[in-house]
């Protein structure tokens, strides 16, 4: 009897002990819970995808109205980029504007080079991409002109995943002279940056001819379109070789919806001459640091414009391709100098938008 009792009591006295403990543990998880809350970390604890969902809804929606609200002609396009956005998330489990994983986001671009066909954009591009801290879209989407059908969805996924403090960044020409491009870039983001390669029209004109006529070997000449009437000289605005050139116009159109201040003019013509320098303007414009510097260029005598000097672990150096750098046709002078009398006006007004002066006259 003397032994049961006692075993009774030893074993009374465990279960107590464990009960204490598990109070004990359980103290000590709700005190660290409550710790970590108060610091602020249980925000960062994941939530149901429904619940991210509504909230990101909710955030672009206040964001949009306030945009419908200061820009009451752009409320039809809002709404549709709305219902994009609305779209990304209910087919996105990640609910956001970006498609996350280890190895970076696909992100819509905070930078765009908008124009213009044969001034340089090709250039520009190859050289911003040595930059690590850029990554761009190789081949040129035409979402804003061409493909705005496919959607936002679409677009979005053309682009190179990045990792955080990286620019997203693309380039199609043709978005400088589309007159809806302004509007749909505007919709997908005001604070887009907006860089616009120029060059003398009148070379500009020539060297897209010579682009057209490599393709199409009996084009008409080059004065036979430039001019409605040979005789009285009058000019052919409709070709789109010559119309491209009116740059204060298709100006007009895109400062309708973006300040002076999203734009960077960028010379095509230093971009030849000073690579450097025109690079160091396009870093400071990105907010990025100086890292494409002279060290990185040098000068092809016979292609005539700058190559980018050989890699580390590559055999020789990267230039652009044969397609760059054509001989042009000869065309009379007194064409060209019809031409540039006719480009004048419209370039001294462009000079005086931008507050930058190209030296083509």
């Amino acid at each position: 009897m003397g032994c049961s009792k006692w075993r009774a009591a030893f074993n009374f006295g465990h279960l107590k002990v464990q009960s204490k403990l598990s109070v004990f543990f359980t103290m000590i998880i709700l005190f660290t819970y409550l710790f970590y809350c108060l610091n602020g970390f249980c925000d960062s604890l994941p939530r149901p995808v429904f619940d991210r969902q509504s909230s990101y809804q909710s955030k672009m929606i206040l964001k949009d109205g306030e945009d419908a609200s200061t820009q009451e002609h752009n409320a039809s396009q809002v709404s549709f980029v709305r219902g994009q956005l609305s779209d990304l998330s209910n087919g996105d489990a990640s609910a956001n504007i970006s498609i996350a994983n280890t190895f970076g986001s696909k992100k819509f671009p905070q930078a765009i080079i908008i124009g213009v066909k044969k001034g340089g954009t090709r250039a520009l591009l190859e050289f911003l991409r040595i930059h690590p801290d850029v990554r761009a879209v190789g081949a040129e989407p035409h979402f804003f002109d061409r493909f705005y059908d496919k959607g936002l969805a679409w677009y979005r996924n053309l682009m190179p995943r990045t990792l955080e403090g990286q620019i997203t960044m693309e380039k199609t020409p043709s978005y400088f002279i589309t007159k809806e491009a302004p509007r749909r870039v505007f919709s997908m983001s005001r604070h887009t940056k907006l860089i616009v390669v120029v060059r003398d029209p009148v070379t500009r004109a020539v060297s897209d001819y010579t682009q057209t006529l490599t393709k199409s070997p009996g084009l008409p000449s080059f004065q036979n379109l430039a001019f409605r009437n040979t005789t009285t000289g009058l000019i052919d605005t409709s070709w789109s070789a010559v119309r491209i050139g009116i740059y204060a116009k298709h100006l007009e159109n895109w400062l309708h919806f973006f300040p002076l201040s999203s734009f960077l003019f960028v010379s095509g013509e230093r971009l030849v001459t000073d690579p450097a320098g025109e690079m160091g303007r396009v870093q400071d414009f990105l907010g990025l640091k100086r890292v494409v510097t002279d060290k990185h260029f040098y000068f092809n005598q016979t292609k005539g414009f700058p190559c980018l000097k050989k890699p580390e672990g590559s055999s020789r150096p990267r230039c652009l391709g044969k397609s760059k750098g054509r001989p042009h046709p000869q065309i009379p002078s007194e064409v060209l100098l019809r031409l540039r009398d006719f480009y004048r006006p419209f370039n001294l007004k462009f000079y005086q938008m931008t507050g930058q002066d190209f030296g083509w006259d």
